[in-house]
């Protein structure tokens, strides 16, 4: 079914990731803008995406990329006006594309007005309730209320003047919202509905596992925390309290038809992201353990079945992303040995990396469900390893002990000409320099061009829409004759291969050539030989 045309759009969408920043900029000042973001409005068109998801664009410090909220309500002024989130709002939908915007409830920025209130009232103060502020330990209270460390590293609290001290997952300017208080639910449903009224789609909710904390916040007890997003069992991440809120959010949508809720929940399994995506909460929750799965055919079956085996029982389709704004692009993950992790440092094979990112992506696009797409994926970008520590914007990377803190190797302006002081970004420069060689992987480089890797997502794109087996769903057929190494299952008229090891494999051809993540792929005497690290699509 046609996303743009179902009720439930978002059951087979494509949601493409913008990152403002770095999207397009307007005026020249090297940084994205939303008028930016409008004027390439109909390259998302006709690249065949439903939906385009946008990175915080609020009122910000930006000490953390625009996920420190100063104001809910405004745009930031970097970004622009309300009248041009307006108006960016009108032309997508003119176009046919939704808009997904991030919220983010689990902490604010130290500089909302009611973090700065708290501050100016003192302890005990009504305020104060808004947070998490606690005396310290220690015969002076000088040691933090307890062991929890930031996922950026260091303690997850800081002291004020005052002696208190203020808990903080993330960067010390994120100060969490304590969800206990009646004022802060009661605010960000009215935060929902302002944006609802403005003609918002939906909402992907940043950090949705963390909002609600184990009764008394109590010590992990070990040294050793995991500075992941999810992946272990912590006393402030996925507590069965969120649920209760995101119920209640999902009343607000009754007055609003065909808006969804996604996800961004770090879970220890996938199991547990399915409670997120109940019939009576969100619609979607982000799947990182497909995104952090090796290039392996029997890891990437595995995680494929789990996958939808979670979702099946709750009526939610599955989700598939491989890059995001918090990772080091896939074209430079497939080009490192596995288990180097999602921050990484090397830039690792080039063209290994951009094959299996290819392939990966073909794969992707096959599964049932919905996809998301990182902004400049189309494009084949790979991070951008070797930026001068003195350019870096990432908090992490200036705090020991936490993520890695090289994530502005995805953030990197995308580029849009040959050739520019930006490659056509904007009129001026960027805010983080670009390569040299991005001029060749620009859009105007790869548009028409045989074999780019552009071209190939728009390929991939339309038959999606145009091919049933594709898109809504939930299971696969697999063929489990299958050569080793070699993954292949059909949907409904469709069968997709992938061949995941480096050498060409023969197979019994299933149907007709739809496309192929490396170009033609003969068919002789009903026989094909996939090439090594090679996606193709089939009609039955």
């Amino acid at each position: 079914m046609n996303s743009r045309m179902s009720s439930e759009w978002w059951r087979d969408a494509v949601i493409y990731q913008v990152y403002p920043r770095s999207f397009a900029d307007s005026d020249g000042d090297g940084t994205g803008d939303l008028p930016g973001i409008r004027s390439r409005l109909p390259y998302l068109r006709d690249l065949g995406v439903d939906a385009v998801w946008l990175s915080p664009f609020y009122d910000s410090p930006q000490a953390d990329g625009g996920y420190d909220v100063a104001d809910y309500r405004a745009v930031d002024p970097r970004y622009g006006t309300l009248d041009d989130a307006r108006a960016l709002i009108s032309s997508a939908h003119e176009l046919g594309l939704k808009i997904v915007a991030d919220i983010v409830p689990n902490h604010s920025s130290d500089q909302h007005e009611w973090f700065q209130q708290a501050l100016a009232e003192g302890p005990g103060s009504p305020m104060r309730s808004r947070y998490h502020f606690l005396p310290g330990l220690g015969e002076h209270g000088e040691e933090p209320p307890n062991d929890w460390d930031s996922i950026f590293g260091g303690p997850a609290w800081t002291r004020v003047p005052d002696g208190e001290w203020y808990l903080h997952l993330f960067a010390p300017e994120q100060p969490d919202f304590n969800w206990n208080s009646p004022e802060v639910a009661a605010e960000f449903l009215d935060i929902l509905r302002f944006w609802l009224d403005l003609g918002i789609d939906g909402f992907r909710i940043d950090v949705a596992h963390g909002l609600v904390k184990a009764e008394g916040l109590p010590s992990i007890g070990h040294a050793e925390q995991l500075h992941l997003l999810g992946n272990d069992e912590m006393p402030f991440f996925d507590q069965d309290g969120v649920h209760d809120i995101y119920r209640t959010w999902r009343t607000v949508l009754e007055d609003y038809p065909d808006r969804i809720f996604v996800a961004e929940a770090w879970t220890p399994t996938v199991a547990r992201s399915a409670n997120y995506v109940r019939p009576d909460e969100l619609h979607q929750a982000f799947n990182f353990e497909y995104l952090d799965t090796a290039w392996d055919a029997a890891a990437l079956r595995k995680v494929i079945d789990s996958s939808l085996d979670a979702m099946r029982p709750v009526g939610a389709p599955a989700t598939w992303v491989l890059s995001n704004h918090d990772v080091t692009r896939h074209a430079t993950r497939f080009a490192n040995p596995p288990g180097s992790g999602t921050q990484i440092r090397t830039p690792g094979d080039r063209e290994l990396g951009l094959r299996r990112a290819r392939a990966a992506t073909l794969l992707m696009l096959a599964l049932p469900g919905s996809a998301y797409v990182y902004q400049g994926e189309e494009l084949g970008l790979p991070d951008v390893t070797d930026l001068p520590d003195e350019v870096r914007q990432d908090p992490s990377f200036h705090r020991a002990s936490g993520q890695d803190g090289f994530r502005d190797g995805c953030r990197v302006p995308i580029p849009w000409s040959r050739s520019g002081p930006s490659y056509d970004f904007g009129d001026g420069g960027s805010w983080l320099p670009q390569p040299s060689t991005w001029g060749d992987l620009s859009v105007e480089a790869q548009t028409s061009a045989d074999g780019s890797t552009l071209e190939l997502y728009r390929s991939a794109l339309t038959i999606r829409r145009e091919t049933p087996g594709l898109g809504a769903g939930d299971a696969v057929t697999w063929h489990d004759e299958a050569p080793a190494g070699v993954l292949w299952f059909e949907r409904h008229g469709f069968a997709c291969t992938v061949n995941t090891t480096k050498e060409p494999v023969r197979i019994t051809a299933p149907g007709d050539v739809l496309l192929s993540s490396l170009g033609p792929v003969p068919v002789t005497d009903g026989s094909a030989d996939l090439p090594g690290d090679t996606t193709v699509w089939w009609e039955l």
